[in-house]
């Protein structure tokens, strides 16, 4: 295909005096006077062949003119195709930009798409700079017409600009564009012809160019990728390939940096990961032998953020979110670290050069191994010295403590809060040893221990304070108040997950040193006694926990008042007691008065109210008074599922009391579907081991059994017993009731003689626990009695 004549734009005369040799005029840089003196010179300089001084030919490109190739390319067909569409569009110039990352792929891409393309004339230019996008057209002069290889570079390049003015049918490839204005002349001079435009600049492209934006490669792109240079000299084991790249973040430069020097070091890709992460400045800084050494993911990083020289607050924004997660980052996380124009300047430098994506949702992205790369000291990079990585971390801490809702475990209006910011502070604690802990990273650790013990999430909460407790213990000793403070919720959050075994010898220890510390009427002292009680009472201990609940009571009432939110806590524990005592007299107003209280002082839907709701429901229950029970048990399960969410443990424990009710009232139409819900729901969220999963299994085999369907029943409680005593031990008082209640089906089974076996061992330790007066004794003996006597 011949590239189409097109008329040249009109130009303005040249200055008067100019130099012409015979076949027209030549200005070479700016006015050349006629003395002859200067024609004589500038002749001599010239000894060229006449071709020399003629336009380049229209045929020059008959024969096709290229010095585009394509390597090794995987994936992105999407793209290639979004490409030909952009292009497909006739007449005019066409310039279509492909922007993204450093290191994402765009040239490989703008690569294989052009060496396919018909045009007959195929140019790539670096064109990082002025005087790069000269020495292209330079050379694509050269091409077009040999005999200018000796004119002045300027001349050279107007050459080529003048033949691209007049002609159709051509493709340059500008690549790398760092400014826009580096390129604008000769945007402005072409009117027809194809320009692609490869750029690490996401913003200033509406006057000069549509633009498309390549991301990372997807999984299997970057894995056939990896494969494929690895495998390139023959067969080598890929396992670990895919790991490999999913902790490159699938940027395409790293991904074949990483295959390329497995391959030629004959390292494994599970060797490199862990290469990786023990030594990542020197695994990104490796290139391959007789790879271009300008294109590694260090080398691309440097030259980047020196580009950011004169606002040094954008490399300090990098190396801040660098301890971040990669995605979703709020916005509004670094409020306060600059003012808000600098600060929305340098997050808009670094969106520019597509170092971060800011999102439309207020959340900023940013891509994994740059902050690998961010977060990693280099004492010969300006951009990554150690004290300045160090000061980046504790900013990036301060910034989390200010922005994490405290008290978030009984606070539900700060959980979607929490949630957006939960990763963040996990990658924050990831990214360092716990030895290097500060006072600062340990209240990060607490907060989100906090959030993820309100939500039942207990393991990596216990994990999380056993390290803040370390931090604080190193920093502060064992009897600062803090360090206190971490231990109790420690304690608390092994009591939730029904491991009294630790929680409870804590909850005295803590107590013990407050006293001390503190003093007896402190109210961080009365929140362990409190705390303690409460053990006790779980643990059947209420000879013990009851004393220690009126007195907590009576304290907080004189020293807090009786509205104050400690206060109601403890009468509503105190209650908690008595019901388990078998006091209903005493349990049902306090619990009355409680919830009043709290609706008052805390509003409907605090959790605290729910939890009142739930707690006099129950009482109510158990005192047979069904017409009060199940409305309010009704209203609670709403609310908490509207308020706490479907999976919460409180709505969790609120469909179990209220399927209880059901199948006190008979309704067992009801009941069933509501405790098989809650059971699914605690597997789900609590695990098979913890103690609402138990006693809602428990509530479960009651309502088969009352259904008649006594084989589920039997099988439901031995698990459940089984459970119970490997996870509580032997002689907690809801395992005495699971065994009580496994005892009653077997009888009702006809297996009186396991029936009666199970009740006497019962009933032994429910006096050597709970003692002869005890409800739950009471009830145990009367079953052994009817069961001996059948």
């Amino acid at each position: 295909m011949t590239s189409k004549r097109r008329k040249a734009p009109e130009r303005r005369p040249e200055a008067s005096g100019g130099l012409h040799g015979s076949d027209g005029a030549i200005v070479a840089g700016g006015d050349v006077t006629g003395s002859s003196t200067q024609y004589i010179q500038a002749e001599r300089a010239f000894v060229l062949p006449s071709e020399a001084y003629a336009p380049i030919p229209d045929d020059a490109v008959d024969g096709g003119i290229s010095n585009i190739g394509s390597g090794l390319f995987v994936g992105r067909a999407e793209e290639l195709g979004a490409l030909d569409e952009a292009f497909a569009r006739p007449g005019g110039v066409v310039v279509h930009a492909v922007r993204g990352l450093g290191g994402v792929g765009k040239s490989a891409l703008a690569a294989h798409w052009a060496a396919r393309r018909p045009e007959r004339l195929r140019w790539w230019l670096t064109a990082d700079s002025a005087s790069a996008v000269e020495a292209g057209l330079t050379a694509l002069a050269r091409a077009l017409q040999p005999a200018l290889a000796g004119l002045p570079a300027e001349v050279q390049s107007e050459r080529a600009i003048a033949w691209l003015a007049g002609h159709d049918g051509w493709l340059l490839v500008l690549d790398n564009v760092e400014e826009p204005r580096h390129i604008r002349p000769l945007l402005d001079r072409v009117p027809g012809g194809r320009i692609l435009i490869t750029t690490r600049r996401a913003t200033g492209w509406h006057h000069h160019a549509t633009t498309l934006s390549l991301d990372v490669f997807d999984p299997a792109e970057a894995w056939e990728l990896f494969t494929r240079v690895l495998t390139h000299h023959g067969l080598r084991c890929t396992e670990g390939a895919e790991a490999a790249c999913e902790e490159l973040g699938h940027l395409a430069l790293a991904v074949e940096q990483a295959a390329a020097y497995c391959a030629e070091t004959g390292t494994s890709p599970r060797t490199y990961l862990d290469m990786l992460a023990r030594w990542p400045a020197d695994m990104f800084a490796a290139g391959a032998v007789g790879g271009d050494a300008e294109r590694t993911i260090t080398r691309i990083w440097h030259l980047t953020l020196d580009r950011f020289a004169d606002t040094p607050l954008t490399g300090d924004l990098l190396r801040i979110l660098a301890w971040y997660a990669p995605d979703r980052i709020p916005r509004d996380l670094l409020d306060g670290l600059a003012e808000p124009p600098r600060l929305a300047a340098a997050i808009g430098r670094l969106t520019a050069y597509s170092m971060i994506t800011d999102n439309a949702d207020g959340t900023l992205t940013v891509h994994r191994v740059l902050q690998t790369l961010a977060r990693t000291p280099d004492a010969d990079d300006p951009h990554r010295r150690p004290e300045a990585i160090d000061h980046a971390r504790g900013q990036a801490t301060t910034l989390l403590t200010n922005a994490f809702p405290a008290d978030s475990h009984i606070r539900p209006d700060t959980w979607p809060r929490c949630r957006s910011l939960l990763p963040h502070a996990d990658a924050l604690t990831h990214h360092h040893a716990p030895d290097r802990d500060t006072l600062r990273t340990a209240l990060v650790l607490y907060l989100t221990a906090q959030y993820r013990t309100g939500q039942s999430v207990l393991a990596p909460a216990i994990q999380a304070l056993h390290r803040a407790l370390a931090a604080q213990r190193r920093i502060q000793g064992s009897d600062h108040p803090d360090t206190l403070t971490a231990r109790n919720f420690l304690a608390y959050a092994h009591f939730a997950a029904g491991d009294l075994g630790r929680a409870t010898p804590l909850f005295e220890r803590i107590l013990e040193q407050r006293d001390r510390v503190l003093g007896s009427d402190h109210p961080d002292t009365l929140t362990s006694r409190s705390n303690l009680a409460y053990a006790y009472e779980e643990a059947g201990d209420l000879k013990r926990a009851i004393p220690l609940h009126e007195h907590t009571l009576r304290k907080r009432e004189q020293l807090l008042g009786e509205d104050h939110r400690d206060t109601l806590t403890s009468r509503n524990n105190l209650a908690v007691a008595y019901r388990a005592a078998g006091d209903l007299e005493r349990a049902i107003p306090l619990f009355e008065r409680t919830l009043e209280d709290r609706e008052r002082v805390l509003g409907k839907d605090h959790p605290g109210t729910l939890a009142s709701c739930r707690s006099l429901g129950v009482a109510y229950t158990v005192a047979g008074d069904l017409e009060r029970a199940i409305p309010l048990l009704e209203r609670t399960l709403h609310d908490a599922e509207r308020v706490l969410g479907s999976d919460h443990s409180g709505t969790l424990a609120s469909c179990r009391s209220l399927g209880g009710a059901y199948t006190a009232a008979g309704d067992l139409e009801r009941a069933i579907p509501l405790l098989e819900r809650a059971l699914h729901g605690c597997e789900r969220v609590l695990g098979n081991g913890h103690p609402s999963m138990l006693a809602t299994r428990r509530h479960l085999a009651s309502a088969y059994e009352k259904a008649g369907d006594l084989e589920r029943a039997i099988s439901l409680l031995e698990r459940t017993v089984h459970d119970s005593e490997r996870v509580l031990g032997s002689d907690r008082p809801k395992v005495l009731i699971a065994r009580n209640d496994l005892a009653r089906a077997y009888e009702m089974a006809g297996h009186l003689g396991r029936a009666i076996q199970l009740f006497e061992r019962t009933l032994h330790d429910s006096e050597r626990v709970l003692g002869q007066g005890h409800p739950l004794t009471t009830t145990v003996r009367t079953n052994l009695e009817r069961a001996r006597s059948t």
